[in-house]
């Protein structure tokens, strides 16, 4: 099929209508995996319908922000949002901002997600010069090397430049000043003053000390930079006439802004940062197994609530101090251990659809970003992530008898950038991590090949369901089946060519071909959501299972046409009542297809969803078995 498999305007769009519209928004901004808003009001019913839309895996409300958790293509999402949102010019947050821990952290996510993968592949670099060096002594003295490792090291180097950037979209305040004013700080005149400062000169602005503090690859200074200049910045374009005020505004904020920074916000900021890592070294160097542990263990938790951009100024703060970092070194063993679990998955499933989605998460992991492998596979069976994260604690725990430590800054920590642990001066570090590593990987899949992952069970159930149960029903207090919406030829998920659904991220399921125009109802329920171009419809069963059905693929372009609803949104049915009716031959001289994936929206929900083996189905066919 061609064309773009997903139509990331119109999701960019829904997600807008769901939240509020423009007005309610104060911010947007997107991570590795994640569409994360910022919003005025939160709106109780906006997470249930953004997490039913197509394309979207699921909804974090986190740390003040409603975390829209797509996966690889939330880039293009982000981009068609973005063009539906003036995000420069959102107004200020009056309402709802939440606490303080949550506005920082949310603060931290919008700054540092835009240019992660700078940083990871920066990582990258840098991991793969030690790897080289390994087998080279004389490379590091050429030119070569000299270029790839300034190449790596710019930037860390210039990393309040980086922050100026998306600080000042943060903060609403003019990037170019703040830019300017973190240039300053990295500027090459400043670092020899730092110097001579360090070698006992003294240096003094308008009388007052200067301190010794340098400012390449630091965090908070310039962080605190730009939240500072936004009130300034807002304070002279109000009390400067309009005349001079492009001139004397940029002016005004560098001579006042840069100088606070270097005498007073910088060797403030920076003891904080540094008292924050040297607890952390504290615990690490004292206790290093309970470090491990709690690392190992608990990280993978700390991420799926999207608060994980928390802790980068203090794990940049431990590389600017000490030249080395642990708390990465952990990180790494829990990504690998939840990597581990998905494995495990793919290794016990005899679902083709279950080891397909499983594949796609593993491999996103191994570049360090386990969001996939959470929400699409171990939390959607639950005991994947609970073995992954006893794993990573047990391989934390071991390789903290090694001392490990990262002597490179990894923007995604995982299987790729465990070379950044070799160091000639630390030899047993890598030691450590591998050991832990491997612990992280293989435990997990033992653990899923002697306890199941849910499927075992959910396979004793269903044999001792009724073979002809033909209706919606409660078969028992842990089952319920559901049945055919109308009659035609059966086709895996896998199979439908079109990536949201056949990645099984939409929750399990089938897809029919219909041989007829009609679309009828499976269980006795409610009407949760119908479409506004009617191709598709939410139900939601009297015993809670949640099915979407929608009709034909790529079908949302003709905007209705076909379609002819006879229910509406928060209609209760019957099973066998008439919900829609569509034209399967206009659908086809439009080349489209009819394919319509039938799936259970909160898989996730249950212990296991078994998907009959069935060539064709009727409007009695039994579909799908659900196990609590």
């Amino acid at each position: 099929m061609g064309g773009k498999i997903r139509d990331y305007h119109k999701l960019a769009a829904d997600i807008l209508d769901a939240v509020g519209d423009e007005e309610n928004i104060v911010s947007a901004i997107r991570c590795a995996t994640r569409l994360r808003i910022v919003l005025k009001r939160s709106k109780p019913e906006a997470k249930r319908k953004v997490s039913s839309m197509a394309g979207v895996i699921t909804v974090v409300e986190n740390s003040g922000q409603f975390q829209v958790v797509i996966g690889q293509h939330v880039g293009d999402v982000y981009e068609e949002f973005a063009s539906l949102v003036n995000l420069d010019t959102a107004e200020e947050q009056t309402e709802n901002k939440g606490t303080i821990l949550n506005r920082v952290i949310a603060t931290m996510s919008a700054v540092f997600a835009p240019f992660v993968y700078i940083l990871a592949a920066a990582g990258i670099l840098q991991g793969s010069l030690i790897l080289i060096n390994l087998f080279s002594d004389s490379f590091a003295k050429t030119g070569t090397y000299q270029v790839l490792s300034f190449i790596s090291w710019a930037p860390f180097v210039f990393l309040p430049i980086f922050i100026a950037i998306t600080a000042s979209k943060h903060f609403k305040t003019n990037t170019y000043i703040a830019v300017a004013c973190c240039a300053a700080l990295v500027s090459p005149t400043w670092a020899e003053m730092a110097a001579k400062i360090a070698d006992g000169s003294s240096i003094s602005f308008l009388g007052l000390p200067l301190s010794e503090t340098i400012y390449t690859s630091s965090v908070l200074p310039p962080l605190f930079l730009v939240w500072i200049l936004s009130y300034l910045e807002r304070f002279l374009n109000k009390s400067i006439h309009e005349v001079v005020r492009p001139l004397f505004v940029p002016f005004l904020c560098m001579v006042i802004m840069v100088p606070i920074t270097i005498l007073l916000i910088g060797p403030v900021t920076t003891m904080g940062a540094n008292g924050i890592a040297h607890g952390y070294n504290f615990l690490a160097e004292n206790v290093p197994a309970l470090a491990g542990a709690i690392i190992g263990g608990f990280w993978q938790i700390v991420v799926i609530f999207g608060v994980h951009w928390g802790i980068t100024p203090m794990v940049l703060a431990n590389f600017d101090l000490n030249g080395r970092d642990s708390f990465q070194a952990y990180q790494t063993i829990a990504v690998v251990a939840q990597v581990g679990a998905v494995l495990g998955v793919i290794l016990k499933a005899k679902s083709q659809e279950a080891r397909k989605v499983s594949v796609s998460a593993g491999i996103t992991g191994l570049f360090g970003i386990t969001e996939p492998a959470i929400y699409g596979v171990n939390l959607r069976f639950k005991k994947p992530f609970i073995f992954g994260c006893v794993s990573g604690a047990i391989g934390a725990v071991v390789a903290s008898f090694f001392h490990p430590y990262y002597f490179a800054y990894a923007g995604l920590p995982g299987p790729l950038t465990i070379v950044n642990g070799i160091s000639q001066d630390y030899p047993m570090s890598i030691w450590g991590i591998l050991i832990g590593c491997a612990i992280a990987i293989i435990l997990p899949v033992v653990l899923i090949q002697v306890f199941g992952y849910g499927e075992d069970a959910a396979k004793e159930a269903a044999a001792a369901a009724p073979l002809n149960e033909v209706a919606v029903s409660n078969l028992n207090e842990n089952e319920e089946t559901i049945s055919a919406p109308f009659s035609g030829k059966v086709i895996p998920l896998s199979s439908v060519p079109d990536e949201v659904f056949s990645s099984g991220a939409m929750g399990e399921g089938l897809a029919i071909d219909p041989s007829d125009n009609k679309l009828y109802a499976p269980f006795d329920g409610t009407v949760v959501m119908v479409a506004p171009t009617k191709h598709a419809i939410g139900l939601r069963s009297e015993y809670g299972v949640e099915l979407l059905v929608h009709i034909g693929l790529d079908t949302v372009t003709l905007d209705g046409k076909p379609f002819t609803l006879h229910v509406e949104d928060g209609v209760k049915f019957k099973k066998g009542d008439l919900l829609i009716e569509f034209d399967k031959e206009f659908i086809e001289t439009q080349g489209l297809q009819t394919i319509t994936p039938v799936i259970i929206t909160n898989s996730n929900a249950y212990r296991e969803v078994i998907v009959e083996d069935v060539e064709n189905s009727g409007l009695n066919q039994t579909l799908f078995t659900v196990v609590k």
